[in-house]
């Protein structure tokens, strides 16, 4: 008989794998050149399928929602210019916990008024197992040339206990 638990675990290993890939702005094509193992392997196939029966049902999943304006908006600069147009201040927060996609999202985003106010603390980042890069925080006044940087030193919430533990 067929091991569903097996089955079940494959599945869910490819779905990570595909956000994963998504999330770095791989698409199917690329998948299949960057898989390492049998494994990725297999899910760059199902990968392909995947994003072939989305758009069939006229489809997106959630990692689409970044993925998919990055992609037309590298490929459409007018339609990027537009955006740039109409978005003239953003505000992000948890910026350690941005992704390679996010990340690409907002500096294209901020490009058109240098508007862009991002809050963050790496040494919180805890999301590195679903793809955040803490890169993006410890770059930011290089990607973001004449930013104003406000370090907040003073910790008001935790005792020096606990302070000490997390350093």
């Amino acid at each position: 008989g067929r091991d569903f638990a097996a089955d079940s675990e494959h599945a869910e290993q490819c779905q990570w794998q595909i956000s994963a890939w998504k999330n770095k702005l791989i698409l199917p094509e690329e998948a299949i050149k960057v898989a390492e193992d049998e494994q990725q392997k297999a899910a760059a196939k199902i990968y392909s399928r995947y994003v072939d029966a989305l758009k069939a049902y006229n489809g997106v999943d959630f990692d689409d929602l970044i993925l998919k304006p990055v992609v037309l908006f590298r490929e459409y600069p007018e339609i990027l210019q537009r955006w740039q147009a109409r978005i003239h201040y953003l505000l992000v927060d948890e910026y350690q916990d941005t992704n390679v996609a996010q990340y690409l999202w907002l500096r294209l985003l901020a490009q058109g008024h240098q508007n862009i106010c991002c809050v963050g603390d790496d040494d919180q980042s805890i999301y590195g197992w679903r793809g955040a890069e803490v890169g993006n925080i410890l770059r930011f006044e290089k990607d973001f040339p004449g930013a104003h940087v406000v370090r907040l030193e003073q910790n008001y919430r935790s005792t020096l206990h606990i302070l000490g533990a997390a350093s």
